[in-house]
């Protein structure tokens, strides 16, 4: 019995505390050898190695069940590792979550009532994300009257986050969910596409081209870029050049409605959920255009 070790011996080689070793002991992890005439516990070379082992599934996060019947030969490390790997990457989902919770709490200034909210959006099911985009889309674009094709397209939009979503993604979605359910921006939503969604056989609207085709924002931002001022002549004779068939009325009505429904935002809320590259903020752009719309309305 020269060659084992008593449990205090076994902890200063391990660098373990006696109290951890006790436990594990207790719980069928590392068993001892045998026991001194005093009836301490004493440990040979093969626990010793066990106390490794332990120590390295331990810092991997296994319970001990675990632990032990990958010792006990009851199932492997690999199986374990496995499952392990699964948990990991729930949890990691989980803190990812909480931390986009809690940043945008940070940068709100949120309450605690508001905080709720937001981190009751951010844990909903996949199913009860996809009910409320869905709820969404029944109110605003359920009465619109558009073609067949257009209609398809529409039950086919999802705008959901991935299985394994960064921080920004659950960020963008709490914002978008808290948008997509308040009746103002539904009611602002349903507004600006009856103003800007071509009807089946009749001409697009006067101010449709502004929201479904970028040239028009495109030529608005050079224009910003060359520091031409809205309300000046260069803005005037651009803008007349641009809708020169248009009814500038109905163009600027189509235009505000848009900007006053928050639809840029909605665009871009949009994009970061499902994490896709958009075209650039156009809210400047779209300002710039109302202002010199209006002047040239006058």
């Amino acid at each position: 019995m020269d060659d084992l070790l008593t449990i205090g011996q076994l902890a200063r080689l391990s660098g373990l505390d006696v109290r951890t070793l006790r436990f594990w002991s207790d719980e069928g992890a590392i068993p001892p050898a045998g026991r001194s005439a005093g009836g301490y516990r004493l440990y040979d070379a093969a626990g010793v190695a066990r106390v490794e082992l332990v120590r390295t599934l331990r810092e991997l996060g296994l319970g001990l069940g675990d632990v032990r019947r990958v010792l006990d030969g009851t199932t492997t490390v690999a199986a374990v590792a496995e499952t392990q790997v699964a948990a990991l990457d729930a949890k990691i989902r989980s803190l990812k979550v909480s931390r986009a919770v809690l940043s945008t709490v940070s940068k709100r200034g949120s309450s605690a009532e508001e905080t709720a909210l937001m981190n009751r959006l951010a844990r909903l099911s996949a199913a009860e994300r996809v009910q409320i985009i869905d709820d969404f889309k029944a109110e605003v674009f359920g009465g619109l009257d558009i073609d067949a094709g257009q209609r398809d397209k529409l039950r086919a939009l999802r705008i959901d986050l991935p299985d394994d979503p960064t921080p920004e993604q659950v960020d963008a979605w709490i914002d978008l969910a808290e948008l997509v359910q308040d009746p103002g921006f539904r009611a602002r939503m349903r507004l600006f596409l009856e103003l800007s969604t071509p009807v089946p056989g009749q001409p697009k609207p006067p101010g449709a081209r502004i929201w479904w085709a970028r040239q028009v924002v495109e030529t608005v931002a050079e224009a910003r870029r060359d520091g031409i001022h809205p309300d000046g002549p260069a803005a005037a004779e651009l803008v007349a050049d641009m809708f020169r068939n248009d009814d500038l009325a109905a163009v600027l009505a189509c235009l505000e409605a848009g900007i006053e429904a928050g639809a840029e935002r909605y665009r871009l809320l949009a994009s970061r959920v499902r994490g896709q590259r958009s075209w650039p903020d156009a809210t400047d752009d779209l300002d710039w255009l109302a202002t010199a719309l209006r002047h040239l309305s006058r």
